[in-house]
């Protein structure tokens, strides 16, 4: 029987998805790995014919895992920022505290009026901190890239702390904005009933 894990490098999530190992990557492409790997490693596409189907279906399943987990990764600024510092062997500081207390009161103040727009169903707010909490992620997300092909890690380590924080608040913001669009949107049904 054929390890089936052994044919793609599950080891390296960006040899996995075919992308250069570096912090900008194509999402596009990224997109159609995913579904190609995912297509190939379903347990329902193991071969039938193998003398241990079971263990076939197991290791399936693992790698079925294993891809969505590299996905995950190498698709949001923050994992994957995390990610080479883990291969660069340098995430190990990536648990301390954030040190900028300039930017620890910018972004409390953020979650703040993020938390008070949810909370009120503001959408106006929602939408002006939607662009600011954006434009802060491209400017870690450039500084992490220069820092990190510049081997300072002390500056890379900060910028994916400070990653990790913002990717939290742009995706509590775009949650927000669809969950009042939704609401809005269902009051429209009532029309058709």
């Amino acid at each position: 029987m054929r390890d089936i894990t052994a044919e793609a490098q599950f080891d390296n999530f960006f040899a996995l998805f075919e992308q250069p190992v570096q912090f900008e990557v194509n999402q596009e492409s990224l997109d159609q790995h995913l579904r190609l790997l995912q297509k190939r490693y379903h347990p329902d596409n193991v071969d039938k014919n193998l003398a241990n189907t079971s263990q076939a279906q197991q290791q399936s399943v693992q790698a079925s895992a294993l891809i969505n987990q590299a996905y995950q990764a190498l698709s949001a600024p923050d994992s994957r920022a995390s990610y080479l510092l883990d291969m660069a062997d340098q995430a190990q500081n990536l648990e301390h505290s954030i040190a900028d207390l300039d930017f620890l009161e910018d972004a409390m103040q953020m979650r703040m009026d993020l938390d008070d727009a949810i909370e009120g169903k503001d959408r106006a707010t929602l939408q002006q901190l939607h662009p600011q909490i954006t434009e802060r992620l491209a400017k870690q997300s450039k500084r992490f890239n220069d820092a990190y092909q510049n081997q300072d890690w002390q500056t890379a380590i900060d910028a994916t702390q400070k990653l990790k924080f913002l990717v939290k608040l742009n995706a509590d913001v775009t949650t927000g904005i669809d969950e009042l669009a939704t609401a809005e949107h269902s009051d429209d049904d009532d029309l058709y009933v």
